[in-house]
């Protein structure tokens, strides 16, 4: 997520009441070449330089027009297909106590089993480098299976296999990298494939990306005692099937300027997290998928919005959180579209739509079952509240507006999730 997007977002998200819907546009050029870029408006590659070279603007009409490219998802062809092209690629096979470093661009399919065995990306910052995953299983100690030094993109696919990939105890650093995931990767990564990849990290993260993670295929079962997947600046879903049981978050995504966004199109997620389902730190954004969450709270960031999809939360704190996670993001808010979203509320005090700012509803069904008891409520928000449309049922009734929160003018201290910070899985 780049600054010219945050800075967007904050003069933008306040008036989040105005705001129509805006759903990922994913196409595919069949004109351009095997890595060509599609997107809402022009080339993704030109939209990132533009990002990384130009100055922040303070036209309003600019701003405006940055905000609403960036919660469009754009994805390269390559990044679609399911399927790497291996007629020139070169095969490993793992093998006991051996790191295989890989320099050059390239694909290169890996099988086999092993115990503490690494493979380890360090290519030029221009090269694009595709791990093919063809029946492979690693368990490692202390380190990453998987460990991206530098490249431009490295892309992680299965074939019709099944592959797993374990680290059973804590995580050593490498120097300045404080290594801790099974899958680490300092620069893009890209997750897809045809087959599955079970990932087990018993004292850390499943899948880290320290810059943006694309996931458009493939399922993925993961195990951690921290985030399953975890990212700097963005996590792009398109596809894919996730089951998830973690310590922690199931998808968790900011960075040190207080950024992070996740935006998720389709797939099916079954999550179970001891804090939260899904929490970006800036911007939170469903457009379509299957949601099965169960955890402390179910979907959390500075700004939610959702477009569409069917999502069924449990909870025990927050079901749904708009709170004060990204101080350049704005007001709070959560915004309903479109889609089906249940939450089913337990505890003693709990609140399924929490709120540190505003909230609007325009379309969908929100079906909301809470506690009646104690402070809970079905709508907590410290803002205004806007009913523009859609279906609200609360506790079985179906009501023709967003209640009052007794709430109101309440403190900002936001919702942190649960526990579980850690910890062998």
């Amino acid at each position: 997520m780049k600054n010219t997007y945050l800075l967007a977002f904050a003069l933008t998200a306040a008036a989040a009441a105005a705001m129509t819907s805006c759903g990922s546009n994913i196409a595919v050029n069949e004109n351009t070449s095997a890595d060509a870029v599609t997107s809402v408006s022009e080339s993704a590659e030109a939209v990132e330089k533009s990002d990384k070279t130009s100055p922040e603007s303070t036209d309003s009409t600019e701003i405006n027009q940055l905000s609403n490219e960036a919660q469009g998802t754009t994805y390269t062809k390559r990044d679609l297909e399911q399927t790497a092209d291996t007629s020139e690629a070169q095969r490993i096979t793992a093998s006991d106590n051996k790191t295989v470093s890989i320099t050059e661009e390239g694909v290169y399919v890996i099988s086999g089993n092993a115990e503490n065995f690494t493979v380890k990306v360090d290519a030029d910052e221009q090269a694009k480098v595709q791990l093919v995953l063809d029946g492979v299983d690693i368990e490692n100690e202390d380190f990453p299976a998987i460990y991206v030094l530098s490249a431009d993109k490295v892309f992680v696919t299965t074939t019709d296999s099944d592959n797993s990939l374990t680290v059973s105890g804590e995580f050593t650093s490498d120097g300045e990298n404080n290594t801790d995931a099974v899958i680490y990767s300092k620069d893009d990564l890209v997750l897809n494939g045809t087959g599955t990849l079970n990932v087990t990290s018993n004292y850390g993260n499943g899948i880290t990306c320290k810059d943006d993670m694309k996931i458009t295929g493939g399922t993925y079962n993961v195990k951690s005692a921290l985030d399953a997947f975890e990212a700097n600046d963005s996590i792009s879903i398109s596809d894919g099937t996730f089951n998830i049981a973690t310590n922690k978050d199931g998808f968790h995504c900011e960075n040190d300027e207080t950024e992070g966004t996740i935006t998720i199109s389709g797939g099916t997620f079954t999550i179970n997290g001891m804090s939260d389902g899904i929490q970006a730190c800036a911007v939170l954004q469903i457009d379509g998928g299957d949601f099965d969450i169960t955890a402390s709270e179910g979907l959390e960031a500075t700004y939610v919005l959702i477009n569409d999809g069917n999502i069924s939360i449990s909870a025990s704190d927050d079901g749904i959180n708009g709170s004060n996670k990204s101080s350049a993001a704005g007001t709070p808010a959560v915004e309903i579209n479109g889609g089906s979203v249940t939450i089913t509320m337990s505890g003693g005090d709990v609140d399924a739509i929490d709120v540190n700012g505003n909230i609007t509803v325009s379309g969908g069904t929100i079906d909301i079952s809470y506690p009646q008891q104690g402070p809970s409520e079905a709508f907590d928000y410290d803002g205004t509240a806007t009913y523009n449309g859609g279906t609200i049922i609360i506790n079985g009734s179906q009501v023709d507006s967003i209640p009052q929160s007794s709430m109101m003018g309440g403190g900002f201290g936001g919702g942190f999730g649960g526990g579980g910070r850690g910890g062998r899985f």
